[in-house]
């Protein structure tokens, strides 16, 4: 399918610069993989009502680190640093603009965003370039010490507003490494989750530390497209939970995007989703036939996105193609602080 095929028409003032609180009061579409096109207009915190006892929710426990940078080379020169992801002890890949004055070798200190000033005990040297571009940093000092003073929150390019990091991080954030929120996290509230565990909803929780990958926009052949590489873990406990319901016949419903990728590629036949660590490059489009999730919770996505190719992969073309102009029509909001949809 073309990638004009996942184009559509969205008005700017549907983009949610900021979310809503309390955060479950967002709007929520229900909409069914099976008949006809049909959907339900609802609340986030009215989750209970379209879940039933012994359905698993999973979500992603990744924790958004503050992870934009601005690195000053001995000779003066600014250059931006996005942390993606550290692949050693000290030794991070890195997105550096602009990346012709950061060659390797290069040796780089860094500001405070407050005012300018270099912090102490904390520099990185460029030790390599990898073949998409992404250079190789190796810090001297501990980066995760001074990461709140020396980084900012990473935030989408369609989000202009300032967000505070606490808002762009779900209430169960536990493990740091993502430089974007798996948003549809960002929904729930203590008391929602409270309130799902008390009617017979199980819980379970898996680590997928999210990439600046989830905003690079698929260009031209659907097909060619790379998904960067993204570290995953599955607890033993969150594994025999999932492939215990579903010899059960009980539903396993995935909390986001992330949630999905990291379950499908754990995911194998005659054994399940397979425990432990791993990293995903996977990239779901139509057609693709999922073996571990039986329903999807998630945000809206933009258009030609690989997230929105993942929901049509799940939904169904047309279904997903008239969901989001439903979502247009009925004013819902959009991207990563906005409004939620359903799909059982």
């Amino acid at each position: 399918m073309s990638l004009e095929a996942y184009d559509y028409p969205l008005p700017p003032e549907l983009i949610a610069q900021e979310g809503v609180e309390p955060r479950d009061l967002a709007r929520l579409m229900v909409v069914h993989r099976e008949g006809p096109f049909r959907a339900q207009h609802a609340r986030v915190r009215d989750l209970p009502l379209f879940l039933r006892p012994g359905d698993v929710l999973v979500f992603n426990e990744s924790k958004v680190i503050p992870a934009r940078l601005l690195g000053q080379r001995p000779t003066g020169g600014k250059v931006e640093v996005l942390l993606v992801r550290e692949k050693a002890p000290g030794l991070w890949e890195a997105l550096l603009g602009p990346a012709r004055k950061a060659p390797p070798g290069t040796r780089l200190r860094f500001l405070s965003p407050k005012d300018l000033r270099p912090v102490a005990d904390l520099e990185a040297e460029v030790v390599g370039v990898e073949p998409d571009g992404v250079r190789l940093l190796r810090f001297q000092g501990d980066l995760m010490a001074h990461l709140e003073a020396v980084g900012e929150v990473p935030l989408p390019p369609y989000i202009k507003a300032r967000v505070p990091l606490e808002r762009y991080q779900t209430v169960y954030a536990r493990r740091p490494g993502s430089v974007a929120a798996p948003t549809a996290g960002l929904h729930f509230t203590p008391e929602l989750l409270e309130r799902l565990k008390a009617m017979g909803v199980e819980l379970r929780f898996l680590t997928l530390h999210v990439g600046p990958g989830t905003f690079r926009p698929v260009k031209g052949d659907v097909e060619k497209h790379e998904m960067h590489a993204e570290p995953f873990e599955i607890p033993e406990e969150t594994a025999l939970a999932l492939n215990r319901a579903q010899a059960e016949g009980r539903r396993v419903v995935a909390v986001g995007t992330t949630v999905v990728r990291a379950l499908e590629s754990a995911f194998r036949e005659g054994e399940g989703v397979v425990p432990g660590a791993g990293e995903t490059r996977l990239f779901i489009r139509p057609p693709y036939a999922f073996r571990a999730v039986d329903a999807l919770f998630t945000n809206f996505h933009l258009p030609r996105s690989t997230l929105l190719m993942l929901v049509a992969a799940f939904l169904g073309y047309e279904k997903t193609m008239a969901a989001y102009r439903l979502a247009v029509a009925e004013r819902y909001r959009f991207y990563s602080l906005g409004d939620a949809m359903l799909i059982l």
